[in-house]
């Protein structure tokens, strides 16, 4: 029997779920269309593309596994679906924050200005450094699936009221969960990286437009500005998004602690459906599409 506290919060993750299937949806819908289009095929369309694609992915794989682990355990104490679910995840998850990874990179090689030669360097070689990632996306698949091969054949779920718990020592599993986590830990120290270097260089950018021109505000501050928070509410989301996800590791070895389950489970969901809104808001090709459709949806 679920709590108010716990169905309020189920509540709070199916709602974010749907946002976030919508919002991602449109994303992609928006971005096929526009290269149906025009005809051509952009880099900057395919991550926005691949990154609501992967988000759709990844927030119907967690609620599942979220409700399966809340309602019916018991699935998990027999057959493979712990295992399908357990590679799935794998995919998606690093997908998308190899998706997520690619973007704060095109970001700052398009917008950022520094005078570094290796900065310069990558600059003039943006259409190598994607696909470069991607190698690095298909090494971290090859490094974790032996991993999660391994913890799998190793633990094994309980029966009756005690599901889903791990046949072994929770420093072991926890160890266990941080070498398969190793490729996403680099991808995500590189999102931050890349984030807070092309915060430093609009910043910069804006304090030189700010003390040029006076009486007014410049246009252009006010797009960096308008850029600046945009990233800091990414950054802010993305750290959400793997405290959520962290707490649903931990959780693993404490079938007990139903409520900080769901409440990691609500937090992980939070990221993907509040980054898709914040990229149709900050982008004006996303911005104009999404009026379009509520205007009809209006006249309708």
């Amino acid at each position: 029997m679920l709590s108010i506290v716990e169905g309020l919060l189920i509540f709070i993750a199916v709602s974010e779920s749907v946002l976030g299937v919508l919002g991602n949806g449109f994303i992609g819908l928006v971005n096929c269309m526009d290269c149906v289009k025009n005809q051509k095929f952009s880099m900057f369309g395919f991550i926005l593309t691949g990154l609501a694609t992967s988000r759709i992915c990844l927030i119907l794989i967690v609620i599942a596994d979220g409700f399966i682990k809340i309602f019916s355990p018991d699935m998990y104490s027999s057959g493979h679906l712990i295992d399908y679910i357990s590679y799935l995840w794998i995919i998606i998850n690093q997908s998308n924050i190899w998706f997520a990874t690619s973007l704060s990179t095109f970001y700052f090689l398009k917008i950022a200005n520094f005078s570094h030669h290796v900065f310069l360097w990558l600059k003039g070689r943006i259409n190598w450094v994607l696909p470069l990632l991607m190698g690095s996306l298909f090494i971290s698949w090859l490094f974790t699936f032996p991993q999660i091969v391994k913890i799998l054949s190793d633990s094994k779920v309980g029966n009756g009221n005690a599901t889903w718990q791990l046949n072994m020592p929770k420093s072991e599993f926890f160890t266990k969960q941080i070498l398969v986590n190793v490729g996403v830990l680099l991808l995500f120290t590189l999102f931050l990286i890349t984030c807070f270097l092309l915060i430093i260089s609009l910043w910069r950018h804006s304090r030189r437009m700010q003390l040029n021109v006076t009486g007014f505000q410049d246009p252009s501050t006010e797009a960096h500005m308008k850029a600046m928070k945009v990233l800091i509410s990414f950054i802010i989301l993305f750290i959400l998004h793997f405290i959520g996800l962290a707490i649903e590791i931990a959780c693993f070895t404490m079938p007990e602690k139903k409520l900080l389950f769901i409440f990691g489970m609500t937090t992980t969901v939070l990221y993907p459906w509040g980054h898709s809104f914040i990229l149709i808001l900050g982008n004006s090709k996303l911005k104009q599409a999404s009026l379009r459709a509520l205007q009809q949806v209006k006249c309708c």
